[in-house]
């Protein structure tokens, strides 16, 4: 069993987006530890991009004060080989094709495999399209992670039978962001997942608060917060990893009581 599957074992799970290196890196290591100490069953680490077209601005400002503050992919693969010595929960990657296309796709995904990341995801990645790094993935052991959107639907069947590690179903239309309500019709999409895969589905995009995170998790295997940490981080630099923990506790908790 894989790490991945292995955290969703018997538990609706919390899932925390950090950016790498914003303030710096130091700073996410602490954030990453601290999340990871309070609940958080799996770490999605954001590689920053100058486009990244999923996110909204508070993700972008993060990207942004990450790239100014010379971040590096090789600085991130350091990061989470030292991060490797005591974190067990899985962690994937969150960044667009040609991050992976600049470093070089089978270099990346070696480098993945190196350092211990569980899995991959490619906002930017038509489903149509991911036979360009699926074999590489599937030669290093890394998960190619699938979105599902509103968008998709009679794609979703589809989707969920080729699906690997977990699906990322996206709550709602546009970019990340925290939400006060989440209107989309999820269940209904859930339900076609369930009926084309075993494969464990989280749900992510504008949960902020934990009645928010416990009614996604009612519906499905949990909830993937990350506009919400990245404020925090952006609110708080250096001094962001208590606030951060305390914030993945209370959601952690919201999301447990659903079990």
């Amino acid at each position: 069993m894989t790490r991945i599957r292995k955290a969703f074992y018997n538990q609706k799970v919390f899932i925390a987006f950090i950016t790498c290196g914003d303030p710096d890196l130091e700073t996410t290591a602490a954030c990453v530890r601290a999340a990871v100490e309070n609940g958080a069953d799996l770490i999605e680490l954001g590689i920053p991009f100058s486009d990244p077209t999923a996110e909204g601005p508070v993700i972008q400002g993060a990207n942004l004060r990450a790239l100014t503050g010379g971040v590096t992919t090789d600085r991130i693969f350091e990061l989470v080989k030292e991060l490797r010595q005591d974190v067990a929960v899985p962690m994937v990657f969150m960044t667009y094709a040609n991050v992976v296309y600049s470093y070089g796709p089978d270099r990346f995904l070696s480098a993945c495999k190196e350092i211990g990341i569980d899995g991959m995801i490619l906002p930017d990645l038509p489903f149509e399209e991911k036979e360009e790094f699926l074999p590489l993935c599937h030669v290093y052991g890394v998960d190619l992670i699938s979105l599902i959107a509103p968008t998709s639907e009679n794609r979703i069947a589809m989707i969920a039978k080729e699906a690997e590690g977990f699906l990322y179903i996206v709550s709602s239309l546009g970019v990340t962001g925290t939400r006060s309500e989440i209107k989309t019709d999820l269940q209904s999409m859930i339900e076609v997942v369930r009926q084309n895969t075993d494969i464990p589905c989280a749900i992510g995009f504008g949960i902020s608060t934990p009645e928010q995170a416990a009614a996604m998790a009612g519906i499905s295997d949990g909830a993937i917060v990350g506009s919400a940490i990245v404020k925090l981080i952006e609110k708080y630099g250096k001094e962001a990893p208590a606030h951060v923990g305390e914030y993945v506790k209370r959601m952690k908790d919201a999301v447990k009581a659903v079990s």
